[in-house]
């Protein structure tokens, strides 16, 4: 009794089986991948490749949607970092940037620190929360950071940066500020856990982080005296 297998490696071996046979093709009835009804090959094929059809449309669909919405995400952080430029003092960039980012990007809670390193130096006083002392926690986090993080937890300091609103907060965006060496933190945060999940994408967190660090490092090395009394702005 032959066996399926000699049967497809005879059909492999002799190609030109269907072409000394076309009476047979016409014939063959194969089962429907959907409906459950006998088709023919011809049909089949069309079928397998209708459905290939719908599979690379909607891939195609989703990349265009994806690239759409990066063009959007692109064209706003293109604002922001001009918004950002146009900023003389510290105090005003800070301003900035919480307003930009609520609305463009709608995201409401913003916190940042900063702490003395080479390139400058942080004062001594100041009502700007920004300036308040970071733990050694704190500094070893960021400084073991190679990317931005995103997900549900931030570390319990972090989390006091937003006071009251800190037990609403779901989700959170850390984002470490380095130039030559890393000096400060940006975290955004949301009530919704699903604004910034760990699987989410980090390059246009990334590209704030690095907008945020160089404005900040020039305005600071700018009006070293004005850091020192500016209001809180975040």
């Amino acid at each position: 009794m032959t066996t399926p297998e000699e049967i497809i490696q005879y059909l492999q071996d002799h190609p030109q089986f269907f072409e000394e046979n076309p009476d047979l093709v016409e014939s063959l009835r194969f089962p429907h991948p959907y409906e459950g009804r006998a088709i023919s090959i011809n049909e089949r094929q069309v079928a397998i490749l209708r459905e290939k059809n719908k599979l690379l449309q909607n891939r195609l669909q989703e990349l265009v949607d994806m690239g759409e919405k990066n063009d959007v995400i692109g064209e706003k952080m293109h604002q922001l970092t001009i918004t950002l430029l146009n900023f003389d003092s510290l105090h005003e960039m800070l301003h900035g940037i919480q307003y930009q980012l609520c609305e463009d990007f709608s995201i409401s809670h913003v916190a940042l620190r900063l702490w003395q390193t080479d390139e400058f130096t942080t004062p001594t006083k100041s009502d700007s929360t920004e300036f308040n002392p970071a733990s050694n926690t704190i500094h070893t986090l960021v400084q073991d950071m190679q990317h931005p993080y995103c997900g549900p937890t931030a570390d319990d300091e972090i989390k006091q940066w937003f006071e009251e609103d800190a037990e609403y907060l779901q989700s959170f965006a850390i984002i470490p500020l380095k130039k030559q060496t890393r000096f400060g933190l940006l975290v955004l945060a949301s009530p919704d856990v699903g604004r910034f999940f760990p699987d989410m994408g980090t390059l246009y967190l990334e590209r704030l982080g690095d907008i945020v660090s160089n404005i900040t490092i020039r305005l600071i090395q700018q009006n070293p005296a004005a850091t020192a009394t500016c209001e809180s702005a975040i």
